[in-house]
């Protein structure tokens, strides 16, 4: 069966110029089983249609799809990793397949993760684990349910390899992941391009990267700074819904920063337990860089790196103002995503400053359980559909009164979902919000590693796509949902 009416096939990388990308070959599997596959989102690129031998041969073997890209391409890049510089990067294992645009217009790429080898393998096996490809799942649903501006992931296929790591038990499963993401074009692109002067290539890519990712700066006089301004705006957005969501990325390094905005590549990443603003996700992380707290400046420190490469294009000046609007992009984005997040309707910029300040201070001095905070205190203390819900579970301390304050007269905005059974009573499982904290993640990836058996990651999907739908977050909800091609 071909791809929907749906499917628009627009493979437009390669008009940017060899000097981007090699042409790879993707890697031959001794194995193909299918174990999970995202039709709500493959609905959305007309990809929802294929039968299952054919998802297979596009998203295991990377059959060409109908007009696309005829080759994949490994995709090169430098960045900061840790802030120093590395030249010797690029799409190590993994690789854009194809390129198509979704109902709404965006230009929306499916890139690899696990694919085999490229030029930028660096002496790597080209692989990913299973268990890397799990996490993966886990990130961008529960994200995705949150709010956050996220890749998608598409598809995991194992392999049926063995992979032999030294960071955790081996030998371990492999995977091979498709991710529908938002464009793969990184700060760590424009980097290279900056780094070996080839300012008509530079030129090219942030014209480019304006009109399909900020068209509504494409036209600007001063297209550098109209650029990196969106770009600020867009970084300082999903900066801040990590922090709301209690979500530690890990690795935010210059070729882990698509200048889209949008949220991907999910290593070592954690949800916080509680409000720490020193508690990292990457065990390598030994200084703190990447800290829960720091991440707001780490971003704003790459997004200076982005500036530097369009100094040959661009006046400093302009440049640096544009810059310089993040710290005020973020602290509004900060305030207004915690004012959703809790479930409240805007009560104008002081009250809901002062909200924001309450309730982080609350939330960072009692060290209360991150998600079930939120999960209390969602529509407001006094929203009348939370009448019959189970009491708080949680001491609030001296400094809650004023978040009690901050709450007077609130609306909640979703009454609909406080009267839900995930509100009314104590989640779907009787046991609270719908969390992701690394003690369930190692229990989810046991029962498959050690049983086979994927059940637990297959209701643990469809829990985080309700709550996602009661949030307003995610497609609505259809036949296409539930089918998530794991195991039952």
């Amino acid at each position: 069966m071909p791809p929907s009416s749906a499917y628009r096939p627009e493979p437009c990388h390669l008009q940017l110029g060899p000097e981007l990308s090699d042409l790879v070959q993707p890697a031959r599997f001794p194995g193909h089983t299918l174990r999970f596959r995202n039709q709500r989102h493959a609905a959305t690129v007309g990809l929802d249609t294929l039968d299952a031998a054919e998802w297979v041969a596009a998203m295991g073997r990377f059959e060409p799809l109908p007009d696309n890209l005829p080759q994949p391409l490994a995709l090169r890049y430098h960045g900061h990793q840790f802030q120093h510089y590395n030249p010797s990067l690029g799409d190590g294992r993994g690789f854009l397949y194809a390129q198509l645009r979704d109902a709404r217009g965006r230009l929306l790429d499916l890139g690899t993760k696990g694919s085999g080898t490229t030029p930028y393998s660096r002496g790597g096996d080209g692989r990913l684990t299973l268990k890397g490809a799990v996490r993966e799942i886990l990130a961008t649903e529960l994200l995705e349910a949150r709010g956050v501006d996220t890749s998608k992931t598409l598809s995991v296929i194992e392999t049926g390899e063995s992979l032999d790591r030294h960071d955790e038990p081996s030998p371990t499963r492999a995977a091979v992941l498709v991710r529908l993401s938002h464009g793969h074009v990184r700060i760590g692109t424009f980097q290279r391009l900056h780094a070996l002067g080839q300012r008509e290539s530079l030129d090219r890519l942030l014209q480019h990267s304006a009109r399909t990712w900020h068209p509504a700066v494409a036209d600007a006089p001063d297209l550098p700074a109209a650029f990196l301004g969106a770009v600020v705006q867009a970084c300082a957005d999903t900066a801040a819904g990590w922090m709301v969501a209690g979500f530690v990325h890990g690795v935010l390094n210059t070729d882990n920063i698509n200048v889209s905005g949008e949220s991907f590549d999910y290593g070592p990443w954690r949800f916080t337990p509680s409000c720490d603003p020193q508690f990292t996700a990457a065990y390598f992380d030994q200084s703190g860089l990447y800290a829960y707290g720091r991440q707001g400046a780490a971003v704003a420190w790459n997004l200076e790196q982005l500036a530097g490469c369009l100094l040959p294009l661009g006046q400093a000046n302009s440049l640096s103002e544009a810059l310089g609007g993040f710290k005020a992009a973020f602290g509004a984005a900060f305030v207004r995503r915690t004012v959703a997040a809790l479930g409240l309707q805007s009560a104008g910029a002081e009250a809901d400053r002062a909200l924001t300040d309450a309730w982080w201070q609350w939330l960072e001095h009692s060290r209360a359980d991150f998600d079930r905070a939120w999960f209390e205190a969602y529509g407001g203390e006094a929203a009348p559909e939370r009448e019959g819900a189970t009491p708080p579970q949680l001491g609030r301390g001296s400094r809650w009164l004023s978040v009690q304050r901050a709450l007077e007269g609130r609306a909640p905005t979703r009454p609909e979902a406080l009267r839900s059974g995930y509100f009314q009573g104590q989640g779907f499982r009787g046991t609270g919000p719908e969390s992701l904290y690394i003690d369930e993640v190692e229990a989810l990836w046991e029962a498959i590693d050690q049983r086979d058996d994927w059940r637990p990651l297959h209701h643990k999907v469809h829990r985080i796509r309700a709550v996602g739908r009661l949030l307003g977050h995610g497609p609505a909800v259809s036949s296409l949902d539930g089918n998530t091609g794991l195991p039952r």
